[in-house]
């Protein structure tokens, strides 16, 4: 997979909207699977996933929602990343 990385990575130790992102690149460096949240700018919650150890994911969001991690958020790193379609 190629990704083109377009800010510095970060992480969820507050809740974050990555940057204005619309697709952002997760890793959860804990040791533990973590459950990340996406909220829209209101702070309702649109959904939530569980991000299993040492895994990487890219997902896609609004530019103004947030993502936050339910426990641990300086272990998920996440950082602004292109669209593209493979």
């Amino acid at each position: 997979m190629l990704i083109k990385v377009l800010a510095a990575e970060g992480d969820l130790s507050s809740a974050s909207n990555v940057d204005s992102a619309s697709v952002v690149r997760l890793y959860n460096g804990h040791s533990a699977a973590l459950v990340i949240t996406r909220k829209d700018s209101g702070g309702t919650t649109i959904g939530s996933f569980t991000l299993g150890t040492l895994q990487s994911i890219v997902i896609e969001k609004d530019f103004t929602d947030t993502l936050t991690a339910a426990s641990n958020g300086g272990s998920v790193k996440v950082v602004k990343v292109a669209f593209t379609i493979s």
